[in-house]
């Protein structure tokens, strides 16, 4: 086969399983197709991917192939595709490396939060078990339950005035046990 054969004649000997036009279309375009992808995706090892690809393509999907133009309009077409999707799928992979490494940063402070979460209410669990036991009662009946001071006076048959005066007391115990940061933190 000689070297000047048209595209046409080429895409014909092709499309009948001539495993020479394949060569002669691969040896007449594949420089082309090589800078033209290589100046959109300045990765060598990609670029040859995605020209592998085409040309193995074209020859398992000779038997269908349609080419409305030119071969060389069809093969920049293709090329330009391929590129296109690496780029979406290169930015796709590293939006998704981005989000994972956020996810592993925020996961390691989410943790550290909960820990340190866990770690003061156990604090201040403590520090309430400490306090005296109706002063207790109370106070855990009052923030804890969240009733009211006149429900906890009912429950309890005392006045809603004792109850003020031990969640008060209460709060103030707290408040020098757990210092100011703490203590507004959870009341």
């Amino acid at each position: 086969m000689e070297l000047t054969v048209p595209d046409i004649e080429l895409v014909e000997l092709l499309k009948n399983g001539d495993h020479s036009a394949l060569e002669r279309i691969y040896k007449r375009y594949h420089g082309v197709l090589y800078s033209h992808a290589y100046r959109r995706l300045p990765d060598r090892e990609e670029v040859r991917d995605i020209l592998h690809e085409i040309f193995i393509n074209l020859w398992q999907n000779r038997n269908g192939l349609i080419i409305t133009s030119s071969l060389s309009a069809y093969l920049y077409a293709s090329v330009r595709s391929r590129v296109l999707n690496s780029i979406r799928n290169q930015k796709v992979r590293s939006n998704y490396v981005q989000s994972l490494q956020h996810f592993m940063d925020e996961g390691q402070e989410v943790v550290e939060t909960k820990f340190r979460e866990k770690e003061l209410i156990s604090l201040v669990e403590q520090e309430v078990s400490l306090l005296p036991l109706q002063m207790r009662t109370i106070f855990e009946m009052s923030r804890f339950q969240e009733l009211s001071h006149k429900e906890v006076a009912e429950e309890l048959n005392i006045s809603p005035q004792t109850v003020r005066t031990q969640v008060r007391n209460a709060l103030r115990i707290l408040r020098v046990k757990l210092g100011d940061n703490i203590f507004t933190l959870f009341f």
